[in-house]
Order: C-alpha cells, then structure tokens, then sequence
C-alpha cells in the first residue's frame, strides 16, 4: 500500500485527490490548517486509511513513517483568499513549497507540486504550451499568486537538480466540480449560486475574456497518472474547449432555469483577457484527454447541490 501525504487535502482540488487515492489503494495524509478548506469536504471519507493532520505547510512538516508521495496542493487559489491574505498566500507558495519538497527528500517520495494556468498571466501567446514562459505583472495584484506559484516551479526544479528530488509539476487550468466554495470569487461558482438565487449574474468586463473549464475528475485523474509517470518538466491539465464567460453565464441560465439578469461590472486588474491550454504533453506523455463536457458537468455539479438540470 502506498502512502501519499497530500497539502491542502481538505480543500476543492485536495479532497477530491484523497478520495481518488484511497480508491487506488493508497493510505493518504491529508495536511491542511483549514485556512481556505473545510473538514466539511473531507468528513465523509470513512477509511482507515485516512489520517487528517491539522497543519499550516508554511511550517515544518514532520511524519513519522514512510512516504511515497507528496502531492503539494495548499495554496490560496481563490481569487477572495489571495487578495485578503496576501503575505499568507506568497509564504505557502515559499514556506510551504520549500518545506514539502524537504519532507519529500528526506522521504524519497516523489513530489508533485499543483501549480496554475496562472503563471502564463494575460497571455500573448494562445493557446499556452508549457514553453510559454509567460506575462505576468509581478506588482499586481494578482501578483501574491501568480508570482508565488512561478517561484514554487522555480524551488521544484531546484530541489530536482541539485537535490535529486523526483519532482513532476502540473499547470492546472480552470477546473469545477463538487465543493467549489459558493463565494470563492470564481466564474462557475460565482454564476451557479447567483442563478439558483435568482439573483443577476455579474460578468467582468464585456464577458468577451474566455476560459476553458475542465470537471474535477477528468482533472484528478491526470494528476495521478502525472504522478505515476517520470516526468519532470511541467504539465498542463485543462480542458482545451474555450469559452467566453459570457457564454458560460448564459449555460449557467439555461442549466439552471434561471431567470438571472446578466449584469456587466468594470473588469478586474490584470484580467486575463483568454485562457486555453495546450495539452499536446498530457495527450503524448500521459495518453490523458478530459472527457467530460462543460454542459455534463455543470449538470453532474448541479446534482450533487440536490437541483435537477433542466438540460444537458
């Protein structure tokens, strides 16, 4: 049985992770001081394989038994968390990075760290290959985010050719599904909750910037098989189907039977204006494509909050 520690494990991505483990026959622990996630995502895994330690990774991080490997997920993803704790959100992308990739050495585990289609910024170059090295405002801010997660790659290559660390690192694109936090300042999130209130549904901008929207367990199912691969240089996971937001608003109406207004609000500071991965890596490396639509998706979300999809 192997065993993988997993940062940030009671948050959106990080539950999802533990769960999808377990069900591959690994013993997990799950590390997350519950700043950004919730034991509320994690209270139904009932395993004895299953260990949550309440912990904050911008510490040392300290277990006492063998570990195979390390999934380094905590992070302030959430546009609200980010800009409110900003210094939180550079220390975990540092500290924390810094102190996981040690544990993982003194472990010889294997390290794979989840870092975001954020570290291409507002991008010139579309889709974003993994050679793309990015546009990103590093005073911004979005910059505690964006910045902290292009030195976590930076610390990871580091520790990987000097130190000797296996390390793997996955770009994560937009991605949705079960236990999105519904004020977590994202688009899906922000639309489905604002629908099935129906109350109007705040686009930025003239809703033209796109984004492309992969379901959480296409997502998950990459990660793993990234993590049992032996690649090091970067990934990106998403879902290549782009979307305007615009769009997505009027799916999100159409899903949900809302009779929302949209509503246009000033665009945020350093917006990305389009968002598409190119997943020429995954499909060679990993033979992983995402299979799930974003109309079957939003209709799975909908049905895990106990709300019937009125299409698919």
């Amino acid at each position: 049985m192997p065993t993988s520690l997993v940062t940030g494990g009671a948050g959106f991505l990080g539950s999802h992770l533990c769960e999808y483990l377990l069900e591959r026959g690994h013993r997990v622990i799950c590390v997350d001081n519950l700043v950004s996630g919730s034991l509320a995502n994690i209270e139904h895994i009932r395993d004895d394989a299953f260990t949550f330690l309440d912990h904050d990774v911008a510490e040392p991080i300290h277990v006492d038994e063998p570990i195979d490997f390390v999934f380094h997920f905590a992070a302030l993803a959430s546009p609200e968390d980010y800009l409110r704790m900003p210094l939180h959100s550079l220390k975990v992308g540092s500290y924390g990075t810094h102190n996981s990739l040690g544990l993982s050495k003194f472990k010889r585990a294997r390290f794979l760290l989840a870092s975001t289609s954020e570290v291409y910024g507002d991008p010139q170059v579309h889709p974003q290959p993994e050679t793309y090295w990015g546009h990103v405002n590093p005073i911004g801010p979005r910059g505690v985010y964006d910045e902290a997660k292009r030195y976590a790659e930076a610390l990871a290559m580091a520790y990987h050719g000097q130190q000797g660390v296996d390390t793997a690192i996955v770009r994560i694109f937009n991605t949705y599904g079960p236990r999105m936090r519904p004020n977590d300042g994202r688009a899906v999130s922000n639309f489905v909750r604002q629908a099935l209130a129906e109350e109007p549904i705040t686009v930025f901008g003239d809703g033209s910037q796109t984004r492309s929207f992969c379901y959480v367990d296409d997502l998950i199912r990459g990660i793993v098989l990234l993590a049992e691969s032996g690649e090091h240089l970067p990934v990106n996971l998403g879902n290549p189907d782009e979307r305007t937001l615009l769009d997505l608003a009027e799916i999100v109406k159409r899903i949900t039977g809302a009779s929302s207004e949209i509503v246009f609000e000033a665009l945020r500071i350093d917006d990305p204006m389009q968002r598409k991965p190119d997943i020429t890596r995954a499909q060679q490396l990993l033979g992983w494509e995402p299979e799930v639509t974003l109309e079957e998706g939003l209709s799975r979300l909908l049905r895990e909050q106990g709300r019937e999809p009125i299409t698919v």
